[in-house]
């Protein structure tokens, strides 16, 4: 299987291909500094193959690249950066204790 995530900014999300067929995407808004991930979702048939990881993952290393903080609004990214501390220094320190994430 490959697997490939794709920004479409004209839609504000990230768009998960799984052998050139649309698997999933995240929604996003960006305010300023600040890129609010607000909606993850993984296509039914595409579901238990550990895609949803993929794709935040990728929306996660695309924003930091960019320059964004995030705000995990969509529980299945907070539960990523819940599980990959790496992430939390993402979140602004003002926003974490809103989210579950330690300071």
């Amino acid at each position: 299987m490959v697997t490939e995530v794709r920004e479409n900014t004209a839609l504000e999300r990230f768009e998960l291909l799984s052998d050139g067929t649309p698997a999933g995407y995240i929604e996003y808004q960006d305010t300023g500094a600040e890129r609010a991930l607000v909606h993850t979702e993984i296509f039914p048939r595409f579901q238990g193959r550990g895609l949803a990881n993929t794709l935040v993952e990728a929306a996660l290393d695309t924003s930091r690249k960019a320059g964004f903080e995030v705000l995990p609004m969509c529980s299945m990214v907070q539960h990523f950066i819940t599980e990959n501390p790496r992430y939390i220094a993402l979140v602004p320190q003002q926003s974490r204790a809103m989210f579950g994430l330690p300071q």
